[in-house]
């Protein structure tokens, strides 16, 4: 019998993967709002309780202590330009308008959020802010179980406006889609607190040109008049104005001093030590009590 052939083995075809280097453009467009910008950063005190929380107080030392100090919440809601040479006091985190442009593509046909976040980067790390704050109470509901209501002071910008710049991959996204796009976060996302995202009428802007005149106007609201409002802030509207001096008021009725109440919860005051009282047990803490050192 004849002896079978043996099969031959499939010859391997080695493939070359050819990756072509990504081109990208920028495209840099003037911010407009059209409705107030509510600004909310992390206060430090948050950081504070996070890093290392403090301990809880009883009653009495609740009572003693102020819930609420308003200025000084107003003045931490900001972000702040850390550089003197900056135009501008405040800034935006680039994040803001990162996540607005991604959040419009998903309302926009032809678009994904996850493609536009890989595709665009907004490449100022601080967006310089123009406007003239302004401070802002409202009630807000918290958001635990109870939904319990408290009032939060914050800044709000009436007019306000800044300069943006993205980095997108061509030829995938081309300038007029980048532009489109931002318009669009600005109608239906916006920015800060309580923006169109949410279901606030706030933190919403149109692109405009170098020449508008109403951008124009804005960028004249710069570091100094900003520095102004900062130290000596106005009233936005008739409900802060009235709360902050019934606020200011009672504090004078009730003969307590705002600043010591700012020094003691923010840790500022005089270092002390526990000191054990000896009537009792040493191990019970109701026989605990705080003295100051000299």
């Amino acid at each position: 019998m004849a002896k079978a052939a043996k099969a031959k083995k499939p010859v391997k075809e080695e493939t070359v993967i050819e990756i072509q280097e990504i081109q990208t453009q920028e495209a840099r467009f003037n911010v407009l709002g059209t409705s107030p910008l509510i600004m909310h950063r992390f206060p430090f005190k948050a950081w504070q309780e996070l890093i290392l929380p403090a301990r809880k107080e009883n009653r009495a030392a609740l009572e003693q202590t102020l819930k609420h100090l308003p200025i000084e919440e107003y003045r931490e809601s900001f972000y702040r330009n850390s550089n003197p040479k900056a135009k501008t006091l405040f800034h935006v985190p680039n994040r803001m308008f990162a996540c607005a442009i991604a959040q419009a593509a998903v309302d926009i046909p032809g678009a994904a959020r996850a493609q536009i976040e890989r595709l665009t980067r907004v490449t100022d790390i601080n967006i310089e802010l123009f406007g003239v704050p302004q401070i802002f109470c409202a009630m807000v509901r918290n958001s635990g179980m109870n939904r319990s209501p408290d009032v939060r002071t914050r800044p709000i910008f009436p007019q306000w406006g800044c300069r943006v710049t993205v980095r997108f991959v061509v030829p995938i996204l081309t300038e007029r889609n980048v532009l489109h796009l931002a318009g669009a976060a600005g109608l239906i996302v916006g920015i800060g607190d309580w923006r169109g995202e949410k279901g606030g009428p706030y933190g919403a802007f149109r692109i405009v040109s170098d020449s508008d005149r109403d951008f124009t106007q804005v960028l004249k609201q710069d570091r100094r008049s900003q520095q102004s409002a900062y130290d000596a802030p106005v009233y936005h509207d008739e409900d802060t104005e009235a709360i902050l001096s019934w606020f200011d008021a009672e504090l004078r009725r009730r003969e307590q001093d705002g600043s010591a109440q700012q020094r003691r919860r923010r840790g500022n005051g005089p270092k002390t030590k526990k000191v054990h009282v000896v009537d009792g047990s040493e191990k019970d803490e109701t026989f605990m009590r705080t003295e100051a050192v000299s």
